[in-house]
């Protein structure tokens, strides 16, 4: 799988799952939106681990890193913390990843009043599932800024799966997605004419269900990718990068 299988795959409004786009994000905190902190809370919930792993790569100790990714998220989910924010946000990851480190080099110190057991957690964050990802993470050649970048397009890549995977099962077709979501990794070296006989299906009905997965997913992986912009045209320049990011 590379940049070029989505290149010409549209962004259809009428087939968005429920997502939050961070240009719905910015449009409400400029028209001081009460549903702006709820919008901003979604992306960070699906986005929050590529930090614990930038705060473990920079050094800090887990128990540390846990509380600096909880601080920070109570921190920038203040109410009008990001009405004083630049005004050019640009992309999400790049305003999270910025943030982040200027929270990390100027504001932990005044916060230690959210430390973990300080008060309620502003987000669930599974750190024990976050230990054991970073565990496992690239060796200690790779800086905090590239684990960033790698883990935030792993994040993009499952949370389109797990979109994906919704759709195919609230739409009885779960069974199918199942067997052929190996496809949509080109290594996959799975036989149509299995899963044709364990579905009972015909071959080509299972080659024509794979080509419509990878549009599907493909499609997903763009919708995804441009609900973290403010400008939907950067769509392929953040897909380019994502793949950079993971070395294609």
């Amino acid at each position: 799988m590379n940049s070029s299988d989505f290149n010409k795959s549209p962004v259809h409004s009428d087939r968005v799952f429920a997502t939050t786009s961070w240009s719905m994000v910015i449009k409400a905190t400029r028209e001081n939106d009460e549903n702006a902190g709820a919008a901003l809370n979604d992306l960070c919930e699906t986005y929050w681990y590529p930090l614990y792993a930038f705060a473990r790569r920079k050094g800090h100790e887990r128990s540390a890193a846990e509380d600096l990714t909880q601080s920070f998220f109570a921190f920038l989910l203040e109410k009008d913390r990001l009405a004083r924010a630049d005004e050019n946000r640009g992309r999400f990851r790049t305003f999270l990843l910025t943030s982040f480190t200027n929270f990390m080099t100027n504001e932990w110190r005044s916060e230690q009043a959210l430390k973990r057991g300080g008060g309620e957690p502003v987000l669930s964050l599974d750190f024990e599932t976050a230990d054991k990802k970073y565990s496992v993470s690239p060796g200690d050649d790779i800086t905090p800024e590239k684990i960033f970048e790698r883990t935030w397009a792993m994040a993009l890549l499952n949370q389109t799966l797990l979109q994906v995977k919704e759709h195919y099962h609230q739409t009885g077709k779960g069974e199918l997605f199942d067997e052929i979501q190996v496809f949509l990794v080109g290594t996959s070296k799975a036989s149509y004419k299995e899963i044709a006989e364990r579905l009972k299906m015909r071959e080509g009905a299972i080659k024509v269900a794979v080509h419509r997965l990878r549009e599907r997913y493909g499609e997903q992986l763009r919708m995804q990718i441009a609900r973290t912009l403010d400008d939907p045209t950067q769509v392929d320049d953040e897909l380019k990068r994502l793949f950079e990011a993971l070395g294609n």
